[in-house]
């Protein structure tokens, strides 16, 4: 039997969110193991709430990241190694991406 995948919830706001949303090829070169490395990194980021990620098998991509303030978020944008891997996605990677910063002024969940 598998795990129900895991949500962020009970978050208490507000807080600040990062929506990156992203095209790419299904299996690029060397992706997997940046992805790993930046999971790992940003968990060492004071104020990094979480995040989940989704994406089709036609290649968008949906990551949505929490921070407790717009200082985490910033920390971890400026972060040296995740500006770099952040370059390099941008040179080999992506096909296009949009990173969308907010506010969360509510938020609720329902778990049955």
């Amino acid at each position: 039997m598998s795990q129900s995948p895991t949500l962020v919830s009970g978050l208490e706001p507000p807080y600040y969110t990062a929506v990156f949303t992203s095209v790419r090829p299904d299996h690029p070169e060397g992706y997997g193991e940046t992805l790993e490395r930046m999971h790992a990194r940003v968990q060492d980021v004071p104020g990094f709430l979480g995040y989940e990620s989704a994406r089709t098998p036609g290649g968008i991509g949906i990551t949505v990241a929490y921070f407790r303030d717009l200082e985490s978020l910033h920390a971890w944008r400026d972060d040296a190694e995740h500006r770099a891997a952040k370059q390099y996605g941008r040179e080999h990677w992506y096909e296009r991406y949009s990173v969308h910063i907010g506010r969360v002024e509510d938020s609720y969940h329902h778990e049955r």
